[in-house]
């Protein structure tokens, strides 16, 4: 069986007292708290990661001129 990461590992003894703070004022432990939170950034990146393509604009009249003027079409 694999061991679960450490949450705390990489953060300082600062950042381990503010997060504690938190679950307490949460009313939760530190590991499922910081599990909690871990699990909302994933669904926040899940949703982000992909947006939805814009439909490209029609130019208009002055660039339609101006490609016109250079040559573009």
């Amino acid at each position: 069986m694999a061991k679960a990461k450490d949450p705390t590992a990489g953060m300082t003894e600062a950042q381990k007292a503010y997060e504690a703070k938190r679950a307490a004022k949460a009313g939760m432990s530190l590991e499922k708290w910081l599990a909690q939170k871990q699990k909302a950034a994933a669904k926040t990146a899940r949703t982000t990661a992909s947006p939805a393509a814009k439909p490209k604009r029609k130019t208009g009249l002055l660039g339609r001129l101006l490609g016109r003027a250079r040559g573009e079409g």
